[in-house]
């Protein structure tokens, strides 16, 4: 086993215990930081295949993300006095029995598929897939930042205002508590 099948085994744990730590914790900022890790261990298996521009934007994008979640996750609950809601036996494994029952199902597809039948290790990509003018990096960068036909910089600004709105809103929100 190389190198990059071991990072790739470590990120994958990571990804899913961190998953299921945000689902499991009953505390919303320890949800927030768990999906962090979600997210930075999905950066992380894109660097792993060689795509450092997506894994560069989802580790800038989703950071922005968490931290506007944080700010909403302190400013609009009440903290340690939320309310508990006690989960009986009965709950619980219903949810158990349906996770696996889902868990089995997915297993099957992926067996019947054959999907296994030919598993490779990953590998950075030696060539840009189809035509390199329009899959350059320069290009891309071009089309994020132009205000022409093909620019998509209104759409990002949109989303940056969007953001900022959300903020000063949550502010309001929890000045008035």
């Amino acid at each position: 086993m190389d190198s990059q099948n071991i990072m790739f085994v470590i990120l994958a744990v990571v990804i899913v215990l961190s998953s299921v730590a945000t689902v499991v914790t009953k505390s919303i900022v320890r949800a927030a930081t768990y999906l962090l890790f979600v997210l930075l261990g999905t950066a992380g298996m894109y660097f792993l295949m060689g795509y450092t521009f997506l894994g560069a934007v989802q580790t800038m994008v989703y950071a922005g993300g968490i931290i506007v979640l944080y700010v909403f996750a302190i400013l609009l609950t009440k903290g340690g006095n939320d309310a508990v809601v006690k989960r009986t036996a009965k709950d619980a494994s219903w949810g158990f029995v349906l996770t696996l029952v889902g868990f089995l199902t997915f297993i099957g597809v992926l067996l019947k598929q054959n999907l296994f039948k030919n598993v490779v290790a990953l590998s950075a990509p030696e060539e840009p897939v189809g035509d390199a003018s329009h899959n350059s990096i320069n290009e891309i960068g071009r089309f994020m930042l132009s205000s022409g036909n093909d620019g998509y910089l209104l759409p990002f600004e949109a989303v940056s205002v969007l953001l900022l709105a959300c903020i000063v809103a949550g502010l309001l929100i929890a000045r008035k508590r």
